[in-house]
């Protein structure tokens, strides 16, 4: 892994989140202007793995990215990877709030922060830009005082603007998961998420329960489930779903292939490691302690089994 694709430019949310992870920080990395063109590029080979953001706690998925991975890639899910958001007020050196006629951001910031800006800057417009650090980077440049941007602070550093505000954003836990996009599927963990779109064969009554009783009968638990139009027709739609677990478990296998058999067209996006190292190592140790005792249990019994013609 040497080349890392990201939503940038320089000073984003989605760098910040690669250099929380030590295995990343170090490689060398690729801003690049949209979630289709991190993809594409490790598509193409000019990086080897892509970064994207997938959820917002406030403001919920980004279709974008779920359309891309479910549409227009057959890349897959390597790991993903959560990251607290502060968001902050910036502007060119000098400037107060009441100078402020515009506000430019990512449209997420900008959701993020929608009762901070109708509470202290009620009669200013917002612009929207393909990332908050590309946002900095316009007010830098046009060097006006009329204009702001929402975003990190690395930004606002690396574009010398100063902060007005800092932590403008609704509500205190705001976090955004962001997903690593490559080839291949990473070795089961013990702490691990499968993600799968669903197309239903036909619209009747019962189809999605149906679909959701395969995971059901065999206690495997959803983490997430939402619904996004196929692009084919007016109410047509397919389901994204994630579960616990690693296509290498044989549970999880099976839910898919029947699925697949009896319910709905499956698309995988892969099965890979579940944020927060400190939780993640826990359930890992967990998984593996409970591995090893089912383990000695199975051969136990086998360990009993006659053999041919003896007698029991």
């Amino acid at each position: 892994m040497s080349r890392i694709s990201f939503l940038g430019p320089h000073g984003t949310f989605a760098e910040e989140a690669v250099l929380t992870q030590p295995d990343l920080a170090g490689q060398e990395l690729m801003p690049l202007r949209s979630v289709p063109d991190v993809i594409s590029a490790v598509e193409q080979g000019d990086a080897d793995v892509g970064l994207v953001p997938i959820e917002n706690s406030i403001e919920g998925t980004v279709s974008v990215t779920l359309d891309t991975l479910a549409f227009d890639t057959d890349l897959l899910i390597q790991r993903e990877i959560d990251l607290p958001i502060s968001l902050n007020l910036c502007a060119v050196p000098g400037t107060k709030l009441d100078d402020i006629r515009t506000v430019l951001s990512h449209p997420n910031p900008l959701g993020q922060t929608r009762v901070w800006l109708s509470r202290k800057l009620p009669a200013a417009d917002t612009l929207v830009t393909n990332s908050t650090a590309e946002a900095a980077e316009q007010v830098a440049r046009a060097g006006d005082r009329a204009q702001a941007a929402i975003g990190t602070a690395y930004a606002a550093r690396l574009h010398g603007l100063e902060l007005l505000a800092t932590e403008i954003e609704d509500h205190p836990e705001n976090q955004t998961r962001f997903v690593l996009v490559g080839h291949g599927v990473p070795a089961p963990t013990g702490h691990d998420k499968t993600s799968i779109v669903c197309f239903q064969r036909e619209d009747r009554p019962g189809s999605l329960l149906a679909i959701l009783q395969e995971f059901a009968a065999r206690a495997i638990n959803l983490t997430k489930l939402e619904s996004r139009p196929t692009k084919r027709s007016l109410g047509d739609y397919c389901f994204f779903i994630d579960v616990h677990g690693h296509i290498a478990d044989e549970l999880v296998a099976d839910a898919l292939r029947n699925l697949a058999a009896k319910q709905a067209e499956v698309k995988f996006l892969g099965s890979y490691p579940v944020a927060g190292e400190e939780e993640a190592q826990e359930r890992r140790q967990a998984a593996g302690k409970a591995w090893r005792d089912a383990t000695r249990w199975i051969d136990d019994l086998r360990g009993k089994i006659a053999t041919p013609g003896t007698a029991t």
